[in-house]
């Protein structure tokens, strides 16, 4: 399809936890619908209830929140509070926790390089 609406109803949910050795606190479930998986890009929309782990992004991604708030804590003292209606990119390299405080929604498009 050369055009589509990025909702849920456009692919499958993959459910997921955080590998226990990442996990922080809380018992966080991911569900992502990941919309377009062609030659290293990505994007959908994920969702995570609350809950935090560690993350390490090899990635460049484009994240806007469509609903809930969390905290995002780099290693190097950057600090991200988001909900509804922020966007924001995390690039390559980045590395610290990710701590969902209230269900949270976001849409999402990943390069690798």
């Amino acid at each position: 399809m050369l055009l589509e609406a990025l909702t849920p109803a456009a692919a499958e949910p993959e459910v997921t936890r955080p590998d226990p050795e990442k996990l922080v606190e809380g018992d966080p479930v991911h569900t992502t619908w990941n919309v377009e998986d062609d030659n290293g890009l990505y994007c959908g929309i994920w969702q995570s209830t609350p809950g935090a782990w560690r993350a390490v992004y090899e990635e460049w991604e484009y994240c806007r929140i469509l609903t809930g708030r969390a905290v995002i804590e780099g290693d190097d003292g950057s600090r991200l509070e988001v909900g509804p209606g922020d966007a924001f990119v995390l690039r390559p390299g980045f590395s610290g926790i990710w701590r969902v405080l209230e269900t949270l929604r976001k849409d999402y498009v990943i390069l690798y390089r």
